[in-house]
């Protein structure tokens, strides 16, 4: 096993463990990594009691169709940005039974880059019982391989890190 497969391992196997505990639910809404978060947590075993589901969205359409994502947000930011990767989350977890959820949009390359949003950017939101959160990555000049699986690691860290964040009152 690689080290980047050993940590998105042992992350995902932190996640299930942390979720279980809390008795909470985790969905998640995918697009550069194509399905790679709701993988690693459904290799775990015991994560039927935490997964709910996942959403592949790689498509803009099948971000406005299956999690709500706003067209005028997409016409108006494009999929990699932050509105989009926040309606994403909000949206996974609106149409799930999940408790938190987390999203990832980006650009993985090697094509598909501009000045403005170059290869490796990559925009992460996760909702839950909290206010919103999201982070952006700009990995640099890493493969298409390299930033899907950094990708899924901050994913899991960020699922790890909605536990330790207070409910807003």
């Amino acid at each position: 096993m690689s080290a980047g497969a050993a940590a998105i391992a042992d992350r995902a196997r932190a996640v299930i463990t942390a979720y279980a505990e809390a008795q909470l639910t985790v969905a998640t809404a995918e697009s550069c990594t194509g399905g790679m978060i709701a993988a690693a947590l459904t290799d775990i075993a015991g994560s039927s009691a935490v997964f709910d589901r996942g959403y592949v969205t790689y498509s803009n359409a099948a971000k406005i169709d299956m999690i709500g994502v706003d067209a005028a947000t997409l016409a108006a930011h494009g999929a990699v940005s932050e509105a989009v990767a926040r309606q994403m989350a909000e949206g996974a977890r609106d149409a799930s039974w999940a408790s938190v959820a987390v999203s990832v949009t980006g650009i993985a390359g090697p094509g598909g880059g501009s000045p403005d949003k170059p290869v490796g950017l990559v925009h992460f939101a996760c909702a839950g019982p909290h206010p919103t959160r999201h982070r952006e990555c700009r990995f640099g000049p890493l493969s298409r391989a390299e930033i899907r699986t950094a990708s899924v690691q901050v994913a899991l860290d960020m699922l790890l890190d909605a536990l330790r964040v207070q409910p807003a009152v």
